[in-house]
């Protein structure tokens, strides 16, 4: 069977894949960013796995404001940078894996999770800003990716809940499928933060470092944290967060087995206008 040996969490700020493109990661502003993620780079080249499963965001891209799946599953086989306005990102291309995205679509469907089946989309930075991040600028990227779009852009979003129950039907999936692969899987997005209104550029440093306490500790719990908690203390965009709860769902310790081990925690204000959070869980033993 597959099985999930890691979850990775992390910020997919779009100026951030703009200063990896532009060459600007060495400048003052930017260096203690990309120092966050030096350990991260490192970690993955020694624990690179056969496939992740990242859940991200797409902004208007794939998927316009005439159609917003709630929960959509790439099973392509390759996705291209997407174009959102100034070019696509000279990243490159994403390699698919149909036959676990396929799998992993029929069992989460059969435990009554409505996915949607996306068999051609382009992604944005909210899937390859992460990539860039833990990858640097390879020629390829070192595995391939299924993508799990999330609408948490157009209202209503699915509940902290919902994800996070979504997470556990996934990691049972991946313990039906028939080939004894690696996985990880990556929730993106967030963190506190807010680009329009009387609060933009609001960024609640308390609020995010309690919500990776709790993310490691107690997420049961913090999946039962109303869309309204998230909004008031983390902006409208904060909402982001609840993707974090669909990787953590898929951790061992969320259907009764061991805690996961914190490889790697780091966290950072500001980048562009936002709060930057990063995590790495490496599934326990028993």
């Amino acid at each position: 069977m597959a099985h999930i040996s890691a979850s990775v969490y992390t910020s997919h700020v779009p100026a951030i894949g703009a200063a990896i493109d532009l060459g600007k990661t060495g400048e003052p502003y930017w260096k203690p960013v990309f120092q966050g993620y030096e350990f991260s780079r490192l970690w993955l080249r020694e624990h690179t796995p056969d496939a992740i499963v990242l859940v991200f965001n797409d902004h208007a891209t794939a998927f316009s404001l005439d159609m917003i799946p709630t929960f959509a599953i790439g099973t392509a086989a390759l996705y291209h940078p997407a174009d959102e306005g100034w070019g696509p990102r000279p990243v490159p291309v994403v390699m698919g894996h149909p036959e676990l995205a396929a799998h992993i679509a029929q069992s989460v469907i059969q435990q009554d999770f409505d996915l949607t089946i996306v068999n051609k989309m382009d992604v944005d930075h909210g899937l390859t800003v992460p990539l860039s991040l833990l990858c640097g600028q390879p020629l390829a990227w070192p595995c391939p990716v299924i993508p799990l779009a999330v609408n948490v852009v157009q209202y209503p979003a699915p509940s902290g809940r919902r994800c996070f129950e979504l997470g556990r039907a996934i990691a049972r999936a991946l313990a039906q499928y028939d080939e004894p692969l690696n996985v990880q899987i990556w929730g993106t997005g967030g963190m506190s933060h807010q680009l329009q209104g009387p609060r933009a550029g609001l960024i609640n440093r308390e609020f995010d470092n309690a919500f990776l306490d709790r993310l490691i500790a107690d997420p049961a719990g913090l999946a039962q944290l109303p869309h309204i908690d998230y909004v008031r203390e983390a902006g409208s965009e904060g909402i982001e967060m609840v993707m974090w709860l669909i990787a953590r769902g898929a951790m061992a310790d969320a259907a009764g087995g061991a805690r996961p081990r914190v490889a790697h925690r780091f966290y950072h204000v500001p980048a562009s206008n936002t709060a930057v959070g990063h995590l790495i869980l490496e599934q326990g033993s028993v």
